[in-house]
């Protein structure tokens, strides 16, 4: 079984494996958009062309570091990975005519959202990986 960050005896709970992983998925197709943009850029909007690709690729890296983090257990990555999710739904609802692609966002902010707040993922996060187990043992009394 995969063991979790230095530090921690205990492997990382699988509904925040689940949630890290399709994070950093979210991360990679940004990354992939932000290629892409870059790859139909034309003179008519280079400019807009641009600030899009910076755009995709700055939150694609964000969200790679966020799905880092959360495979760490550090609790900074919760807000980036949780705010994704609530503009992917209002995306959802946004291309709702679109309705293949809507029920894939849906989907997967579903199932980020369910392990972001399952209560092994919150127990996980709560702890300080970097504190030892006296840290533990002294919350406990």
């Amino acid at each position: 079984m995969t063991q979790g960050p230095v530090g921690t005896s205990s492997p990382n709970p699988p509904p925040l494996t689940a949630a890290a992983s399709l994070v950093a998925v979210q991360g990679i197709v940004l990354l992939f958009l932000a290629v892409m943009e870059t790859a139909n850029l034309a003179d008519e909007r280079r400019s807009l062309g641009l600030s899009t690709t910076f755009f995709f690729a700055a939150y694609g890296v964000v969200l790679l570091a966020a799905a880092w983090g959360l495979r760490r257990r550090s609790s900074w990555a919760r807000g980036p990975a949780l705010i994704t999710q609530l503009i992917m739904l209002g995306l959802a609802w946004n291309i709702r005519e679109h309705v293949a692609v809507a029920i894939v966002l849906v989907i997967c902010a579903g199932i980020v959202l369910a392990g972001m707040l399952h209560p092994d993922t919150l127990h996980a996060l709560d702890r300080d990986p970097t504190a030892g187990d006296d840290q533990a043992s002294d919350s406990s009394d």
